[in-house]
């Protein structure tokens, strides 16, 4: 029995500890940057909540969609205008709760900027403290967007130092001869699915171009040997 079992493809258990050093070393500094700005408001955090799923995706898939600049900031700022609009709108803690995570996917999914923890941001304008609701749509601005902001630029030294690409550039498809899969067959078949993936559908391209590439070695060198 292995004692690292990756869950995502192409997880390994050192490309795993170098994100734990890049979520300690991220979430630190953001808190440290975000402590030296002037006052944010009477029973605001220094940092929210949802920065630490945040920080998951940033440091540990940084490959996927759902992590890249735009999702992280875009994301979680937007987000948090819908869970403080809903608040105002719906005088129902439950309800508003609902809508707010349901509009937040909405909002994400229209601005091309699907993040996780953004539905925790958006909930946390609703069931958040007295300071929360007292500063209205600011939250969503600071300490919000100042968080992200903050560890998405973190996450990009830290990748560049670790040699990591982030933001994700979709590697060049190595020219292949007479592909056997096309892209309108992965189209294809990810619509006979029905679900999403989280990965970008370029990379999709790659996966199964260097997938074919080792097919076609494979095969010649069994008809070799």
């Amino acid at each position: 029995m292995h004692l690292f079992q990756p869950l995502l493809a192409g997880a390994t258990l050192p490309g795993r500890l170098i994100a734990c050093v890049g979520a300690v070393i991220g979430i630190a500094l953001t808190i440290i940057v975000c402590s030296g700005l002037p006052p944010l408001g009477p029973d605001l955090p220094i940092i929210v909540a949802p920065l630490g799923a945040s920080a998951v995706l940033v440091f540990a898939v940084p490959a996927s969609p759902l992590a890249q600049p735009w999702s992280v900031v875009g994301g979680n700022v937007l987000s948090t205008l819908v869970g403080v609009a809903m608040f105002q709108a719906i005088p129902s803690l439950p309800l508003a709760a609902g809508c707010a995570v349901g509009g937040a996917i909405l909002v994400m999914s229209l601005a091309r900027c699907l993040h996780p923890p953004g539905g925790a941001a958006a909930l946390t304008a609703v069931i958040g403290s007295q300071g929360i609701h007292a500063a209205g749509f600011a939250f969503a601005f600071a300490p919000v967007a100042i968080n992200s902001i903050a560890l998405v630029a973190l996450g990009m030294f830290f990748h560049r130092a670790t040699g990591r690409s982030y933001p994700h550039e979709p590697a060049v498809i190595p020219p292949t001869p007479v592909a056997l899969i096309q892209p309108e067959d992965v189209d294809a078949a990810l619509e006979d699915m029905h679900d999403s993936f989280d990965i970008a559908r370029e990379d999709l391209d790659m996966l199964f171009a260097h997938a074919e590439r080792h097919a076609r070695a494979r095969v010649g060198s069994a008809r070799g040997g």
